[in-house]
C-alpha cells in the first residue's frame, strides 16, 4: 500500500538505501580466547591487589636509623628526641633490644640503631 493522504501511516515494502549494508555490531577485530581473557583479568586483579598492598603497608620497608651518642645523652633523651609522639618507655625498650643492651647505660661516641 502506498503512502497517501488517506493512508498516512501505511508501510512501504521497500527498504531504505543503506539498510543492511555495513551495519554490524561493534566487535574487536581480533577475538580473544577465553583463556586469554582469564589471563588478562587475573593479571589486572594481581596488579591492583599488589598496588593496594603497597599502599596499605606504607610503601617500602622502613630502614633502621642510627645515632651517635653525644656526651650527656641517655636512652630516655634519645628516645624522646627521635620519637616525640610515641611512648618513650616503649621506645627505650625497643632501642635496648635493637642494640642488644643489657642495661640502659650508654657511652659517648657509641653508635645506636633506632628501630623504625
Amino acid at each position: 500500500m502506498a503512502l497517501t493522504f488517506e493512508h498516512p501511516f501505511a508501510t512501504v515494502a521497500e527498504q531504505m538505501y543503506a539498510t543492511g549494508y555495513g551495519i554490524r555490531p561493534l566487535r574487536s577485530a581480533r577475538r580473544m580466547r577465553p583463556l586469554g581473557r582469564l589471563a588478562a583479568v587475573m593479571l589486572l586483579a594481581l596488579s591492583v591487589s599488589l598496588g593496594l598492598a603497597i599502599v596499605a603497608h606504607g610503601g617500602t620497608a622502613a630502614q633502621d636509623a642510627t645515632v651517635v651518642v653525644q656526651p650527656g645523652d641517655t636512652l630516655w633523651s634519645i628516645a624522646a628526641q627521635q620519637y616525640p609522639t610515641d611512648d618513650v618507655r616503649a621506645r627505650v625498650d625497643g632501642i635496648e633490644r635493637a642494640n642488644g643492651l643489657k642495661s640502659p647505660v650508654i657511652e659517648a661516641g657509641e653508635l645506636l640503631k633506632l628501630p623504625a
